[in-house]
């Protein structure tokens, strides 16, 4: 163990940094030097807080520290779990079946995989909200009286719009696993095969739940206890209490058909036609190109990358040392080790030539102060040249270097020696003046390219090249995911739904709700990396799930013009839709209270995507249709179809 230490001073402060190094090497002591790094990780608190120091501040960090943090965000939020698993208990059941096979399967869970759980609570009950609607929209049919007609009725209207949602959300995640982040890529399998689960119940499970629900509704039985509730009718008709505990009639006698629910009354009555009036349409449209041109300027100031910093808990020892490090060693970028990585003749001075011309190379780099370099080769090249030691010849050259050592101890870890050849070696260059992505990423490239022009194998390396690596891949990767998710976004709807009006408009969607997305997250402080490119993959699923319901529900409606199209579309779907998005909001809403920039930036984006989504589902969407329903009359409306919709409004009709 040695140390090294740095001092800089500023008008009535003084900084220093004191570096310990410890061998990291295969063995013992790599055992050794762990041990000593989480003992001082455990004592170090509490022997500051002895010394009693006063003005003194004393931050640390260790090469553990970055990885303790990391992996100690997931531990974090495990608390919030508790809250968001109260929403649903569906998702214990989807979530050992979906988790459980990627883990035997062998698929990694990393920290962004702990995100999964929040989103697949609130998506995954999206759909059976259409399936709810739809089954009540059966039970007002008085053609349709038996359990079995009611149940095929159900599966009839919600079946294809369930399946184009689960099957864009999977595509999107599925998708996703194309990536060159490994993280992204365990994210989107968890998560992608989760959704598949969740089909398969709603398809399944959730249909027999309905049935079950219905004759518990048809027996007036409790919907905690399931007992009979034996009360008179004058009672039940006057007691809120009763109706909210068991809904169905009074008596042993079938049910009569149920009303409309409020909301969808809302959405038929008062929403669609506010929606559809021509001077509200003049706003949205309006409002709209508002939105479209806040994105496109917020697309515009997107940044790549994300601050080490926020890697750590927001209490964690690990953010006062970056900002103690930023406030006095700005100037001052990572110090770059520089290594030889196979066995060369050392001895020969042309070869000590040709390292000598790589590394003035890598110091004319802008970004490199050749002054800081710390190279072991030029020292023992000095000491030669003085006349104190042989270097020109293998042995003396080998056997010398402990008059190396003994002048200069730190230099014997940079050197990798066996009996007769030295396998590796490396020395160090200082970076400066790298104080944002744009010059990381410059920086990095100009390393790499430094390196690949010499003829002595070199590697450049850092602990934080491993965070910068991702800017040089995430703007290609965000965008060839968004394109390839996208196209196959259309080819499902062009196979799936039986009319190019919608598909245009799911399509219009897509684009529009990324934009969206993209942009004003630049506003709410997120960059565009790793995490928030999950996010944006997710878009175009979720753009789909609002978009879908509605202009499949519009192009299918028996109506004469397009603005009754629209009404009937948001009185249909246009509650499910909005239950859709309030429980996926739900479910990711205790991520806003997380102590990591992770699990918070999941949040943001996701919040984004569903307020987005919705507000083209519900408020975009049905305006610009209204402007093209006379193209928009699917060739698939027969007149038991018109009729159908027809017996509808005439029913709910004074």
């Amino acid at each position: 163990m040695h140390a090294n230490t740095a001092v800089a001073k500023q008008p009535s402060e003084y900084s220093c940094v004191i570096k310990m190094h410890g061998k990291d090497r295969d063995g013992p002591e790599a055992q050794d030097s762990r041990q000593w790094l989480e003992g001082f990780l455990q004592n170090i608190s509490s022997k500051v807080a002895e010394l009693r120091l006063g003005s003194i501040q004393v931050t640390y960090f260790t090469s553990l520290s970055r990885q303790q943090e990391f992996e100690g965000n997931t531990k974090s939020v495990i608390p919030l779990f508790s809250i968001t698993y109260f929403l649903t208990i569906t998702f214990a059941i989807v979530s050992c079946l979906s988790f459980g096979l990627m883990l035997f399967c062998g698929a990694p869970f990393v920290v962004t995989v702990a995100n999964a759980p929040f989103l697949i609570l609130g998506v995954g009950v999206d759909d059976m909200f259409i399936m709810i609607a739809s089954w009540e929209q059966s039970l007002r049919k008085k053609e349709k009286s038996s359990v079995k007609s009611l149940l095929a009725e159900t599966y009839a209207e919600a079946a294809l719009s369930v399946t184009i949602t689960t099957l864009t959300d999977v595509l999107a995640f599925f998708i996703g696993t194309w990536t060159a982040f490994p993280s992204v890529r365990s994210f989107c399998l968890y998560t992608g095969t989760a959704f598949v689960f969740c089909y398969v119940y709603t398809m399944t499970f959730f249909g027999a739940v309905l049935v079950l629900n219905h004759k518990r509704e048809q027996g007036n039985r409790h919907w905690l206890t399931c007992m009979r509730v034996d009360v008179g009718k004058d009672q039940a008709e006057n007691s809120c209490l009763y109706n909210a505990c068991c809904i169905g009639s009074c008596s042993r006698q079938p049910s009569q058909p149920e009303g409309e629910h409020p909301m969808n009354v809302f959405f038929k009555k008062y929403y669609g036609p506010f929606v559809t009036n021509k001077w509200v349409k003049v706003l949205m449209v309006l409002l709209y190109g508002a939105y479209l041109a806040g994105s496109i300027y917020g697309c515009t100031q997107i940044r790549e990358g994300i601050d080490l910093r926020n890697l750590a808990n927001d209490a964690s020892y690990v953010i006062p040392y970056y900002d103690d490090d930023d406030k006095y060693f700005s100037t001052y970028g990572p110090r770059v080790m520089v290594v030889i990585t196979e066995s060369v003749d050392y001895w020969n001075e042309s070869v000590r030539l040709v390292i000598e011309s790589c590394a003035q190379n890598l110091e004319n780099i802008s970004y490199v102060d050749r002054n800081l370099t710390e190279s072991w080769l030029r020292v023992y090249i000095e000491l030669g040249k003085r006349g104190l030691i042989n270097i020109n010849s293998k042995t003396d050259f080998l056997n010398n270097l402990t008059v190396l050592f003994r002048a200069r101890p730190s230099f014997e870890w940079d050197i990798n020696k066996t009996q007769d050849e030295i396998e590796a070696s490396r020395f160090f260059i200082q970076t400066v003046n790298v104080t944002s992505a744009v010059d990381e990423k410059n920086l990095l490239n100009e390393l790499r390219e430094a390196a690949e022009q010499c003829s002595i194998p070199l590697k450049v390396y850092h602990p934080a090249f491993i965070y910068y690596d991702q800017y040089l891949v995430i703007v290609q990767n965000t965008v060839q995911n968004v394109v390839v998710a996208a196209g196959a976004m259309l080819v499902v709807s062009l196979l799936l739904i039986p009319n190019p009006l919608c598909c245009l408009w799911v399509t219009f969607a897509i684009a529009s709700v990324i934009v969206g997305v993209a942009g004003f997250m630049t506003f709410w402080n997120v960059n565009l990396d790793s995490i928030s490119m999950i996010n944006l993959v997710i878009c175009i699923g979720f753009s789909v799930d609002f978009s879908a319901h509605i202009s499949y529900a519009f192009v299918t409606s028996g109506e004469s013009s397009a603005n009754k199209r629209a009404i009937e579309a948001l009185s249909l779907l246009g509650y499910p839709v909005l239950q859709g998005a309030v429980s996926t909001i739900l479910g990711v809403v205790v991520l806003a209270a997380a102590s990591t920039y992770i699990f918070r930036t999941f949040f943001k984006i996701m919040f984004l995507v569903i307020l987005f989504g919705a507000l083209h589902g519900l408020v975009f969407i049905p305006v610009f249709l209204t402007f093209f329903g006379n193209f928009g009359s699917s060739p698939h409306n027969t007149r038991s179809k018109s009729l159908e919709h027809r017996f509808r409004n005439d029913k709910d009709c004074p």
